[in-house]
Protein backbone atom coordinates (compact mmCIF):
# COMPACT_ATOMS: atom_id res chain seq x y z
CA UNK A 1 0.00 0.00 0.00
CA UNK A 2 0.95 3.43 -0.78
CA UNK A 3 0.31 5.91 2.39
CA UNK A 4 0.85 9.80 1.62
CA UNK A 5 1.80 10.95 4.92
CA UNK A 6 1.26 14.96 5.53
CA UNK A 7 4.25 16.69 6.60
CA UNK A 8 8.03 15.53 6.68
CA UNK A 9 9.63 16.51 9.95
CA UNK A 10 7.15 15.47 12.80
CA UNK A 11 7.74 12.67 15.12
CA UNK A 12 5.17 10.24 13.92
CA UNK A 13 5.74 10.88 10.20
CA UNK A 14 9.58 10.24 11.00
CA UNK A 15 8.26 7.11 12.67
CA UNK A 16 6.14 5.80 10.09
CA UNK A 17 8.92 6.21 7.60
CA UNK A 18 11.18 4.30 9.81
CA UNK A 19 8.27 2.04 10.14
CA UNK A 20 6.49 1.44 7.24
CA UNK A 21 9.12 -0.41 4.86
CA UNK A 22 9.06 -3.28 7.17
CA UNK A 23 5.44 -3.75 7.08
CA UNK A 24 5.37 -4.06 3.43
CA UNK A 25 4.01 0.05 3.20
CA UNK A 26 5.45 2.34 0.56
CA UNK A 27 5.67 5.64 3.16
CA UNK A 28 5.98 8.61 1.13
CA UNK A 29 6.19 11.98 2.96
CA UNK A 30 5.25 15.41 1.56
CA UNK A 31 6.00 18.47 3.30
CA UNK A 32 6.56 22.01 2.56
CA UNK A 33 7.40 23.54 0.26
CA UNK A 34 5.73 20.71 -2.11
CA UNK A 35 3.03 20.90 0.43
CA UNK A 36 1.73 24.08 2.69
CA UNK A 37 -1.48 23.76 4.05
CA UNK A 38 -2.35 27.23 3.99
CA UNK A 39 -2.85 26.80 0.40
CA UNK A 40 -5.96 26.54 -1.29
CA UNK A 41 -8.03 23.65 -1.63
CA UNK A 42 -6.95 23.42 -5.00
CA UNK A 43 -3.35 23.14 -4.57
CA UNK A 44 -3.39 21.18 -1.46
CA UNK A 45 -5.59 18.25 -3.53
CA UNK A 46 -3.09 18.88 -6.74
CA UNK A 47 -0.53 17.69 -4.39
CA UNK A 48 -1.78 14.85 -2.79
CA UNK A 49 -3.38 13.73 -6.25
CA UNK A 50 -0.18 13.75 -8.18
CA UNK A 51 0.73 11.56 -5.38
CA UNK A 52 -1.29 8.68 -5.97
CA UNK A 53 -2.00 7.28 -2.60
CA UNK A 54 -3.47 4.54 -1.45
CA UNK A 55 -4.42 6.06 1.54
CA UNK A 56 -3.54 9.61 3.73
CA UNK A 57 -2.49 10.41 6.58
CA UNK A 58 -3.15 13.81 8.01
CA UNK A 59 -0.38 14.40 10.15
CA UNK A 60 1.28 17.92 9.65
CA UNK A 61 -0.37 20.36 12.17
CA UNK A 62 0.70 23.73 13.93
CA UNK A 63 1.89 22.59 17.04
CA UNK A 64 3.66 25.38 19.15
CA UNK A 65 0.88 25.40 21.32
CA UNK A 66 2.11 29.19 23.16
CA UNK A 67 2.85 30.45 20.17
CA UNK A 68 -0.62 29.68 18.84
CA UNK A 69 -2.06 31.93 21.45
CA UNK A 70 -0.54 35.05 19.37
CA UNK A 71 -0.95 33.40 15.98
CA UNK A 72 -4.64 32.38 15.77
CA UNK A 73 -4.63 32.87 12.15
CA UNK A 74 -2.47 30.62 11.19
CA UNK A 75 -3.02 28.20 13.55
CA UNK A 76 -6.20 27.77 12.35
CA UNK A 77 -5.53 28.22 8.77
CA UNK A 78 -3.24 24.91 9.09
CA UNK A 79 -5.23 23.19 11.33
CA UNK A 80 -8.74 23.51 10.62
CA UNK A 81 -9.08 24.71 7.18
CA UNK A 82 -6.16 23.30 6.17
CA UNK A 83 -7.25 19.77 7.41
CA UNK A 84 -10.33 19.81 5.67
CA UNK A 85 -8.06 20.71 2.30
CA UNK A 86 -6.53 17.55 2.81
CA UNK A 87 -9.94 15.34 3.68
CA UNK A 88 -11.52 16.88 0.40
CA UNK A 89 -8.53 15.64 -1.44
CA UNK A 90 -8.64 12.40 -0.07
CA UNK A 91 -12.65 12.06 -0.89
CA UNK A 92 -12.00 13.41 -4.31
CA UNK A 93 -9.60 10.10 -4.70
CA UNK A 94 -12.23 7.73 -2.47
CA UNK A 95 -9.10 6.55 -0.35
CA UNK A 96 -9.20 6.30 3.88
CA UNK A 97 -7.75 9.05 5.75
CA UNK A 98 -6.34 8.94 8.96
CA UNK A 99 -6.03 12.41 10.49
CA UNK A 100 -3.97 13.00 14.34
CA UNK A 101 -5.45 15.50 16.67
CA UNK A 102 -4.98 15.54 20.38
CA UNK A 103 -6.09 15.51 24.31
CA UNK A 104 -6.12 19.60 23.82
CA UNK A 105 -9.60 19.19 22.70
CA UNK A 106 -10.70 18.92 26.08
CA UNK A 107 -10.39 21.02 29.11
CA UNK A 108 -8.97 18.76 31.68
CA UNK A 109 -11.37 18.75 34.41
CA UNK A 110 -12.81 15.61 34.19
CA UNK A 111 -11.33 13.14 37.36
CA UNK A 112 -11.45 10.43 34.25
CA UNK A 113 -9.60 9.45 31.66
CA UNK A 114 -11.73 10.73 28.75
CA UNK A 115 -13.47 8.82 26.22
CA UNK A 116 -14.62 9.73 22.61
CA UNK A 117 -17.99 10.78 23.55
CA UNK A 118 -17.15 13.26 26.53
CA UNK A 119 -17.97 16.83 25.84
CA UNK A 120 -14.99 18.83 24.39
CA UNK A 121 -14.35 22.11 25.50
CA UNK A 122 -10.52 23.38 24.82
CA UNK A 123 -9.15 25.77 26.94
CA UNK A 124 -6.75 27.55 24.18
CA UNK A 125 -6.07 28.39 20.57
CA UNK A 126 -4.09 25.02 19.18
CA UNK A 127 -7.03 22.52 21.02
CA UNK A 128 -9.56 24.78 19.53
CA UNK A 129 -7.85 24.67 15.94
CA UNK A 130 -7.27 20.64 16.12
CA UNK A 131 -11.35 20.35 17.46
CA UNK A 132 -12.38 22.67 14.27
CA UNK A 133 -10.13 20.10 12.46
CA UNK A 134 -11.59 17.28 13.41
CA UNK A 135 -14.76 18.70 12.46
CA UNK A 136 -13.84 19.45 8.93
CA UNK A 137 -12.56 16.42 8.27
CA UNK A 138 -16.12 14.50 9.23
CA UNK A 139 -17.61 16.61 7.49
CA UNK A 140 -16.36 15.98 3.97
CA UNK A 141 -14.67 12.57 3.95
CA UNK A 142 -17.20 9.12 5.17
CA UNK A 143 -14.06 7.24 5.74
CA UNK A 144 -11.64 8.79 8.00
CA UNK A 145 -10.92 8.05 11.22
CA UNK A 146 -9.48 10.48 13.55
CA UNK A 147 -7.22 9.22 16.26
CA UNK A 148 -6.31 11.65 18.94
CA UNK A 149 -3.59 11.07 21.36
CA UNK A 150 -1.13 12.92 23.74
CA UNK A 151 2.28 13.36 25.14
CA UNK A 152 3.87 12.01 21.86
CA UNK A 153 7.96 11.33 22.62
CA UNK A 154 10.50 9.75 19.85
CA UNK A 155 14.13 10.36 18.96
CA UNK A 156 12.70 12.40 16.22
CA UNK A 157 12.05 16.80 16.47
CA UNK A 158 10.95 18.54 19.86
CA UNK A 159 9.47 16.39 23.11
CA UNK A 160 9.77 16.20 26.71
CA UNK A 161 12.13 13.19 26.86
CA UNK A 162 15.00 14.78 24.64
CA UNK A 163 13.86 18.40 26.79
CA UNK A 164 15.22 16.34 30.06
CA UNK A 165 17.91 14.69 28.60
CA UNK A 166 19.26 18.20 27.28
CA UNK A 167 18.78 19.97 30.47
CA UNK A 168 20.48 16.85 33.14
CA UNK A 169 23.20 17.96 30.46
CA UNK A 170 23.88 20.84 32.08
CA UNK A 171 22.18 21.22 35.55
CA UNK A 172 21.56 18.34 38.96
CA UNK A 173 17.50 19.34 39.19
CA UNK A 174 15.01 19.92 37.09
CA UNK A 175 11.88 21.42 38.37
CA UNK A 176 8.39 19.52 36.97
CA UNK A 177 4.93 20.17 37.04
CA UNK A 178 3.42 17.16 39.20
CA UNK A 179 -0.18 17.89 38.83
CA UNK A 180 -0.71 17.34 34.95
CA UNK A 181 -1.58 13.62 34.20
CA UNK A 182 -1.52 11.76 30.75
CA UNK A 183 -0.31 8.93 28.71
CA UNK A 184 3.42 9.64 27.46
CA UNK A 185 3.10 7.45 23.87
CA UNK A 186 5.96 6.40 21.56
CA UNK A 187 5.75 7.88 17.92
CA UNK A 188 6.40 3.88 16.94
CA UNK A 189 3.72 2.96 18.47
CA UNK A 190 1.66 5.24 16.79
CA UNK A 191 2.72 5.00 13.87
CA UNK A 192 2.15 1.18 14.01
CA UNK A 193 -1.46 1.74 15.07
CA UNK A 194 -1.93 4.02 12.49
CA UNK A 195 -0.68 1.42 9.56
CA UNK A 196 -3.35 -1.32 11.40
CA UNK A 197 -6.28 1.41 11.28
CA UNK A 198 -5.26 2.35 7.26
CA UNK A 199 -5.01 -1.58 6.56
CA UNK A 200 -8.49 -1.94 8.38
CA UNK A 201 -10.25 1.12 6.60
CA UNK A 202 -8.58 -0.10 3.24
CA UNK A 203 -10.51 -3.45 3.22
CA UNK A 204 -13.50 -2.96 5.13
CA UNK A 205 -16.57 -0.97 4.05
CA UNK A 206 -18.16 -1.24 7.60
CA UNK A 207 -19.21 1.98 9.18
CA UNK A 208 -17.74 1.20 12.31
CA UNK A 209 -14.33 2.12 11.20
CA UNK A 210 -14.67 5.57 10.78
CA UNK A 211 -14.82 8.35 13.67
CA UNK A 212 -13.05 9.65 16.32
CA UNK A 213 -10.63 7.20 18.66
CA UNK A 214 -8.11 7.59 21.10
CA UNK A 215 -5.00 6.13 20.91
CA UNK A 216 -2.63 6.33 23.76
CA UNK A 217 -0.79 3.92 25.84
CA UNK A 218 -1.64 2.45 28.37
CA UNK A 219 -0.97 3.94 32.19
CA UNK A 220 -0.47 7.00 33.02
CA UNK A 221 1.76 9.61 34.88
CA UNK A 222 2.42 13.02 35.73
CA UNK A 223 5.11 15.08 33.83
CA UNK A 224 7.25 14.90 36.90
CA UNK A 225 7.02 11.31 36.96
CA UNK A 226 7.38 10.79 33.19
CA UNK A 227 11.33 12.92 34.12
CA UNK A 228 12.43 10.41 36.86
CA UNK A 229 11.46 7.30 34.73
CA UNK A 230 13.59 9.16 31.74
CA UNK A 231 16.17 9.99 34.08
CA UNK A 232 16.18 6.16 35.83
CA UNK A 233 16.36 4.76 31.91
CA UNK A 234 19.30 7.56 31.13
CA UNK A 235 21.05 6.79 34.15
CA UNK A 236 21.31 2.58 33.43
CA UNK A 237 23.06 3.91 30.83
CA UNK A 238 25.51 5.82 32.11
CA UNK A 239 23.56 9.23 30.38
CA UNK A 240 22.40 12.08 32.18
CA UNK A 241 20.61 12.33 35.33
CA UNK A 242 19.04 15.06 37.57
CA UNK A 243 16.98 15.28 40.36
CA UNK A 244 13.50 15.96 40.30
CA UNK A 245 11.72 18.64 41.84
CA UNK A 246 7.96 18.42 41.87
CA UNK A 247 6.17 21.80 41.08
CA UNK A 248 2.42 22.67 40.64
CA UNK A 249 0.95 24.35 37.72
CA UNK A 250 1.02 27.94 39.28
CA UNK A 251 4.93 27.31 39.37
CA UNK A 252 5.33 26.86 35.99
CA UNK A 253 3.12 29.83 33.80
CA UNK A 254 2.25 29.34 30.18
CA UNK A 255 0.77 31.64 27.45
CA UNK A 256 -1.53 28.56 26.66
CA UNK A 257 -3.51 26.58 29.68
CA UNK A 258 -2.48 23.16 30.05
CA UNK A 259 -5.13 20.25 30.50
CA UNK A 260 -4.94 18.99 34.03
CA UNK A 261 -6.08 15.52 33.05
CA UNK A 262 -5.11 14.47 29.26
CA UNK A 263 -5.44 10.54 29.89
CA UNK A 264 -7.51 9.28 27.44
CA UNK A 265 -9.36 6.16 27.32
CA UNK A 266 -7.96 4.01 24.24
CA UNK A 267 -11.08 1.42 24.67
CA UNK A 268 -12.87 1.85 21.84
CA UNK A 269 -9.55 1.32 19.04
CA UNK A 270 -9.36 -2.37 20.74
CA UNK A 271 -13.34 -2.85 20.46
CA UNK A 272 -13.36 -1.44 16.90
CA UNK A 273 -9.54 -2.27 15.28
CA UNK A 274 -8.17 -4.87 17.95
CA UNK A 275 -5.57 -2.06 18.49
CA UNK A 276 -3.92 -2.10 21.97
CA UNK A 277 -1.11 0.31 22.55
CA UNK A 278 1.74 -1.24 25.14
CA UNK A 279 2.29 0.33 28.41
CA UNK A 280 4.14 3.48 28.54
CA UNK A 281 7.02 2.51 29.75
CA UNK A 282 7.96 -0.16 27.75
CA UNK A 283 9.66 1.65 24.35
CA UNK A 284 11.00 4.09 27.27
CA UNK A 285 14.32 2.41 27.50
CA UNK A 286 14.93 1.97 23.89
CA UNK A 287 14.06 5.56 23.12
CA UNK A 288 15.98 6.64 25.74
CA UNK A 289 18.87 4.82 24.31
CA UNK A 290 18.86 5.88 21.04
CA UNK A 291 19.20 9.61 22.55
CA UNK A 292 21.49 8.79 25.22
CA UNK A 293 24.24 7.23 22.21
CA UNK A 294 23.54 9.92 19.88
CA UNK A 295 24.33 12.82 23.02
CA UNK A 296 20.79 14.18 22.00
Amino acid sequence: MRIVVTGRGGQVVRALLEKGPATGHEIVAVGRPQLDLTDDADTIARVLIEAAPDAIVSAAAYTAVDKAEEDRDRAFAINARGAGYVANAAHRLNVPLIHLSTDYVFDGLKPSPYVEDDPTGPTGVYGASKLAGEKAVLAVHDKAAILRTAWVYSPFGGNFVKTMLRLARDRDEVSVVADQRGNPTSAFDIADAVLGVVAALGKSSSTKLPGIFHMTSRGDTSWAGFAEAIFAASGALGGPVARVRWISTLDYPTKAKRPANSRLDSSKLFETYGLRLPEWQDPLDRIVSRLVYAQV
